[in-house]
């Protein structure tokens, strides 16, 4: 293990990690995130278990950001949203990321150029090793966290659907009597709806 490139890492994981609670902006913070998820993953790799490392920026850093990307498209947040788009289009904003991705890849290079890639640990844990260990004595472990992914997955459908408002039509539905004047005398003809009524 390398403990410069251990404690940059660490030094990014946590600043980055703060930024991410801190930010009001989403995407900035999801920016942040990724960041945070692939400095993570640098010290998975520098520890010696480089499977995890890539599961950790295939599904981590991958997938989850741009599931909650497309959960961010679909909250259609209106003329609010729109500003903050075009805020994100000003350069200034991608100078923090972009600088902490850089000294991320700068360790990775630095430890792929080293020759020993994966296994600058003392032991290299394999994938199936991983495995064994998942699925042999922590099995239980691995069922609860996926019961309690899915009601989580159930409980974000519950809160952020919302039924559709009906227009607002006060005279639908509502009878006029149509009245006629025959000799001085008013004569109810019948019942109509108003024109615009279904």
């Amino acid at each position: 293990m390398n403990v410069t490139v251990f404690y940059i890492a660490a030094a990014i994981a946590i600043i980055t990690t703060c930024l991410v609670i801190t930010r009001k902006n989403a995407v900035l913070a999801l920016l942040y995130l990724a960041i945070s998820l692939i400095s993570v993953a640098v010290i998975f790799y520098d520890l010696g278990a480089p499977f995890i490392a890539a599961l950790e920026v295939i599904i981590y850093a991958g997938s989850i950001i741009v599931l909650f990307i497309f959960v961010i498209m679909m909250l259609n947040l209106g003329k609010r949203a729109t500003v903050a788009e075009q805020k994100l289009l000003h350069p200034r904003m991608w100078i923090g990321p972009t600088i902490l991705a850089t000294i991320l890849v700068g360790e990775v290079a630095y430890l792929l150029a080293r020759g020993n890639a994966g296994g600058t640990a003392a032991n290299v844990v394999s994938p199936k090793e991983v495995g064994l260990t998942l699925y042999g004595p922590y099995l239980i472990g691995v069922e609860l966290s996926s019961l309690l992914l899915m009601s989580a997955l159930i409980g974000t459908y519950h809160l952020g659907w919302h039924k559709q408002p009906k227009p607002e039509t006060q005279d639908v539905g509502r009878e006029y009597a149509t009245s006629v004047d025959v000799g001085g005398n008013t004569v109810r003809v019948g019942s109509s709806r108003p024109s615009g009524a279904t």
